[in-house]
């Protein structure tokens, strides 16, 4: 396996990205307020399994270009740096909507297939999953160890994993704390505000970077 040099400060990067409140977060809290931890955790461990789908694809698929081609890693880091810029501002435009759909579940809890499989799908459908597999995760590819795509998949599978154990944590603290999100959206509005917040300042971060490296 080729760990890329960068690997550290993916980490990190990975740790901002998955702890800042996202869609995948609410969804998973939204879960965890109507029906409990199990059905939350049920839904994180599906989410991270379609997530980490389209990654797998995205690696074979884009390895071999960013390997040879200057010009399509110059335009991976850009655009990365302002897609999470982009996604930072839109946390931040719609945290009221996405708060308030936090109580709109249903009355008759899933079971454990259809909560596996419900995650699944809105972690592969989700079109913020391709592009952050596309444009932010071959940023931190290191390119003269070779094996791109082997690094991407590493990346990709570390990223799931992490997201597992923290939104499995949101999961689980959601499903204990039931009364006092679903009582008061505010509380959810800024927590969305705070992460698009940190989202906007690691796009920044992104393309300095990127102009520094240049």
């Amino acid at each position: 396996m080729v760990i890329p040099s960068r690997f550290g400060e993916y980490v990190i990067a990975a740790f901002v990205i998955i702890l800042a409140p996202g869609p995948s977060v609410l969804f998973v809290i939204a879960r965890a307020i109507a029906w409990g931890r199990k059905i939350a955790v049920l839904t994180v461990a599906g989410n991270v399994t379609g997530f980490f789908t389209i990654s797998l694809i995205i690696s074979i698929g884009l390895g071999p270009l960013l390997q040879k081609s200057d010009l399509a890693y110059a335009a991976i880091q850009w655009g990365g740096g302002a897609y999470l810029i982009y996604l930072g501002i839109d946390a931040i435009r719609h945290r009221k909507v996405h708060a308030g759909e936090m109580t709109n579940q249903g009355d008759v809890a899933p079971s454990i297939y259809r909560s596996v499989r419900d995650g699944f799908w809105v972690g592969f459908l989700n079109p913020k999953a391709l592009v952050f597999n596309a444009a932010v995760l071959p940023q931190f590819v290191d390119r003269d160890r070779g094996n791109v795509s082997t690094q991407l998949i590493f990346l990709g599978a570390t990223f799931a994993v992490i997201a597992f154990l923290s939104d499995g944590t949101w999961g689980l603290l959601a499903g204990t704390a039931r009364t006092w999100l679903a009582t008061d959206a505010r509380r959810l509005e800024r927590l969305r505000f705070t992460g698009g917040a940190v989202i906007v300042l690691l796009g920044v971060s992104v393309i300095i970077s990127a102009i520094v490296s240049s």
